[in-house]
């Protein structure tokens, strides 16, 4: 056996952020948090308050779904700020773009003439 060093190519630890729960990076924290927040939710209205159990289910279950479906609409296989501009491009449109139908309408040939 030789003495020599050998190098071969590795995944590096920092090319990737990691896979929990089937999402990557820290987008399962999301999903963690909406869970234990929809069950605090729902211990509060159905043991502290009296609430019935269907009428809290009603309130606590988008507490639960809305973080996951961020993650999946929004987070999951998206590049990096892609809700901020999913958002923006809602609301603003054109914002600094070119916009041909906000633009005056071109001068006819008998505007052009000088009297």
């Amino acid at each position: 056996m030789s003495a020599a060093l050998r190098i071969t190519d590795t995944n590096s630890a920092n090319d990737s952020k990691g896979r929990a729960l089937g999402f990557e990076g820290n987008d399962f924290l999301y999903v963690v948090i909406g869970i234990v927040a929809a069950i605090g939710l729902f211990l509060v209205l159905y043991a502290m308050l009296g609430v019935g159990p269907f009428t809290a289910l009603v309130f606590t279950v988008p507490v639960c779904i809305g973080p996951f479906l961020w993650v999946i609409f929004f987070r999951r296989n998206k590049p990096e700020g892609y809700a901020g501009d999913f958002f923006d491009e809602l609301l603003n449109r054109e914002g600094w773009s070119y916009a041909p139908h906000s633009q005056p309408p071109p001068m006819t040939r008998h505007e052009n003439r000088r009297a």
